[in-house]
């Protein structure tokens, strides 16, 4: 069943592309263009130094300094201070890249990757405020109820899921020494860096190519529209919604209601990243939907009030 579910996809895929390749392309040099001038220069080096760090050990000392300051207030071993920090400061999808591979690397138990990579998965500030705020909403006075928005429900479901929890990672347990920096840790890092730089860039090409097929749709309503484009592409979906004659207090909630998602075209990003530990999608798809639903009622408040 699954097969054939697939082969109609690729189907239809192939069909929009023979049929409409102008409207293809487009949608396709879009997409290229955002990953080739948003997420290969800010995610790249931070994706082979992520790397570089977990491998070599380097991180581990001051993860443990965090780690005692951030325990009394958030359930979290030491290991899982570093994904998700950089889950909230260089976006998505480095949270469940990074706890994917501090699992694989036995530096965090598996129960805990489980439950920290549904919600160190976020947007980056920097996308927030430079294409949401500034470009596509032009209200970059609204930068820092934005941040509370998006990233409190998150962080406030992973207090309540786990707060009778304690996660120790491995690395406090057997007290590993650190390894040795080397130029093959870092050589692996590159070339880890750049296939998941690729892996990624195929993804929105493809979800792109998507996003534009459903404009096809025999949906007159232009709201419709907004909700079809932003739950299957982020970027596509803000910018389309921001354009639309629809008023502040109907789109900012919208919109930060596709940003807490993160599309169809997120959900496939994260499967990939984190295939080789076998997390259950399920429960990232469930904690996002939850993320969802809070970011949204608090920017219904916000702009209602």
């Amino acid at each position: 069943m699954k097969k054939f579910i697939y082969t109609i996809i690729i189907s239809i895929f192939l069909l929009y592309i023979l049929i409409f390749p102008q409207d293809a392309v487009q949608a396709a040099a879009l997409g290229l263009s955002l990953w080739h001038e948003k997420m290969l220069p800010t995610l790249l080096p931070f994706s082979i130094l992520s790397y570089i760090l977990i491998h070599s050990g380097v991180l581990d000392g001051f993860a443990r300094a965090m780690h005692r300051l951030l325990k009394p207030i958030f359930p979290i071993s030491s290991a899982g201070v570093f994904p998700l920090t950089a889950g909230m400061l260089f976006g998505f999808p480095m949270g469940s890249k990074i706890t994917a591979e501090l699992v694989s690397a036995g530096k965090m138990t598996r129960e805990e990757g489980e439950r920290l990579y549904c919600i160190c998965n976020n947007i980056s500030p920097m996308f927030i405020s430079s294409f949401i705020l500034n470009d596509c909403l032009e209200r970059p006075d609204l930068r820092l109820p934005t941040y509370l928005i998006l990233y409190a429900p998150p962080l406030a479901l992973y207090m309540l899921q786990n707060r009778r929890r304690h996660f120790a990672s491995p690395l406090e347990a057997t007290q590993k020494k650190p390894t040795s920096m080397s130029f093959q840790i870092i050589d692996a890092g590159i070339m880890n860096g750049f296939e998941t730089l690729a892996k990624l860039g195929g993804y929105i090409v493809m979800f792109a190519i998507l996003a534009q097929m459903t404009m096809l749709l025999p949906i007159k309503a232009p709201l419709a529209h907004c909700l079809f484009l932003g739950f299957t592409e982020i970027t596509n979906g803000i910018a389309y919604t921001a354009k639309q004659s629809l008023d502040f207090q109907a789109a900012y909630p919208m919109i930060l209601a596709f940003t807490a998602f993160g599309g169809l075209s997120g959900l496939a990003q994260t499967s990939s990243m984190i295939k080789e530990t076998g997390f259950p999608l399920s429960r990232y798809f469930q904690t996002k939907l939850l993320a969802t639903l809070l970011s949204f009622a608090l920017a219904v408040l916000y702009v209602s009030h």
